[in-house]
């Protein structure tokens, strides 16, 4: 707890971008499909200068995120969701310029593969957040918004956080591919375009055949004779 405390003193003064991006592309994450989302808070700390919010507050607003961005994904495998809320600062209104704190989330994140009935990350990922610097946040939320909306921008931006940290997880190391590989390997796979098929293999040409040789007894064509034959052909 002192050490959720003590991050989430050091992080009110910094901002994130937003979250607002759910009506474009979906980006690859290979055969994922959301399964369960299992939000906690039972370590859930409130940090200095913050308006209060109860566990349930926080696992709905959390909840309701994760399906909303999560659940975008039409693969064909089950991936389930264990997220803790381990800290939080919900700005109160503060001296605009000298006093402004912004609002922070903190949250821990484990992945399972249902087919497997296992971890893919035997340590929970933890995700650090920030508000959104926008109009209405750019002198700290606490002075514009209620509690509410500073609770679902948050919940968006970790969950658009979350999202990038599995993309990012199938691309080095293949978490939601069929056969295993990195999708940073598959050329084209990231951008959505097949990979190409291999090229069929040239055939093997016999020795006279052979770039470079010329069959006994031919006379070698010189630069000005090759250009002289190509000009019939146009």
């Amino acid at each position: 707890m002192i050490r959720i405390l003590a991050l989430l003193g050091a992080l009110v003064l910094t901002a994130c971008t937003g979250a607002g991006d759910l009506d474009r592309d979906v980006p690859y994450m290979g055969n994922f499909q959301l399964g369960h989302n299992i939000v906690v808070a039972p370590n859930l700390t409130r940090g200095p200068a913050s308006r209060a919010a109860t566990q349930e507050e926080w696992i709905a607003a959390m909840t309701e995120a994760i399906d909303a961005r999560l659940g975008r994904h039409e693969g064909t495998k089950l991936y389930h969701l264990g997220v803790s809320v381990e800290g939080y600062v919900l700005a109160v209104p503060g001296v605009p310029l000298v006093a402004s704190p912004k609002s922070v989330l903190i949250l821990n994140v484990t992945a399972w593969d249902d087919a497997a009935g296992r971890k893919l990350n035997e340590k929970p990922h933890m995700v650090t957040v920030m508000e959104a610097i926008t109009g209405n946040t750019l002198l700290g939320s606490g002075l514009t918004q209620g509690k509410q909306v500073q609770m679902a921008n948050l919940s968006r931006n970790a969950a658009r956080l979350i999202e990038a940290w599995l993309n990012r997880q199938n691309d080095e190391f293949g978490w939601f591919e069929d056969d295993g590989r990195p999708a940073r390997e598959k050329i084209g796979l990231i951008s959505g375009r097949p990979a190409p098929t291999p090229a069929a293999a040239a055939p093997e040409l016999a020795p006279e055949e052979a770039p470079g040789t010329v069959p006994e007894g031919a006379v070698p064509e010189t630069p000005a004779r090759a250009r002289h034959s190509m000009q019939g052909a146009f």
